[in-house]
């Protein structure tokens, strides 16, 4: 993919979920259940990043816990829902790949459904070490992404493929757009492959990865806990 339309999408994508925001954490009100057990990772005194926060609602499974939490999203629009939501947490907006922190600012950082509306590789792994950059050492970094396999969006990858392949489209293979509303959100499918040379690229040792199933919709997630090495 361009750098200009890796850089176009990055910003579409943001100004798609200001559109959104209402209707998406409406969509949003609870946090999964299959994801819960996300939560043991978190001790009490961290700092934990929630980057790519949406409407804050990884707080639900955090609230018994005795941490400094900060929320971080490019959506202003959703960083001002969070801030209603959650009165007293600190939510900011900002740029995932420019984080107003310094060095080693966080035990923790959750990055939930978020890597999958990064465009290009090049730009997936600046994210990641921007991630690595703010997160202290022996720190973990816990995300997860969408799985296409269960997901079932085999026709739009088809799609966008047989584009792809026609010269017609100025995507990655496995990069697709998926309707919400009017707007068209950026979304790249993952294998576990990928991911896991994404994670190596971005200099992070894995701990456990996974997939975590919705048993209503069969749907599902990848899910990867990583740790910055010394």
């Amino acid at each position: 993919m361009k750098k200009e339309y890796a850089r176009y999408l990055l910003e579409k994508t943001t100004e798609d979920y200001n559109l959104i925001a209402k209707d998406f954490s409406r969509t949003r009100a609870y946090f999964w259940p299959e994801l819960k057990f996300l939560a043991r990772y978190v001790k009490s005194g961290h700092g934990v990043l929630d980057l790519g926060c949406g409407n804050g609602r990884l707080l639900e499974i955090l609230k018994d816990k005795k941490i400094i939490y900060t929320g971080v999203d490019s959506s202003r629009n959703l960083i001002e829902i969070a801030k209603k939501r959650h009165p007293g947490h600190n939510f900011i907006t900002a740029n995932a790949l420019n984080l107003p922190f310094v060095d080693s600012s966080f035990d923790i950082i959750y990055s939930l459904a978020v890597l999958h509306h990064i465009p290009s590789r090049e730009l997936r792994l600046a994210f990641l070490k921007e991630a690595k950059r703010v997160l202290k050492a022996e720190g973990v970094l816990v995300l997860t992404a969408w799985n296409l396999n269960i997901f079932k969006k085999w026709p739009i990858i088809l799609k966008y493929t047989f584009l792809k392949f026609l010269g017609k489209s100025g995507l990655d293979l496995g990069d697709v757009f998926v309707p919400w509303g009017r707007t068209q959100r950026y979304v790249h499918f993952f294998s576990k492959k990928e991911l896991e040379s994404l994670i190596t690229g971005a200099g992070f040792q894995k701990i456990e990865t996974g997939v975590a199933r919705r048993p209503r919709t069969k749907e599902s997630n990848f899910y990867l806990l990583v740790k910055k090495p010394h």
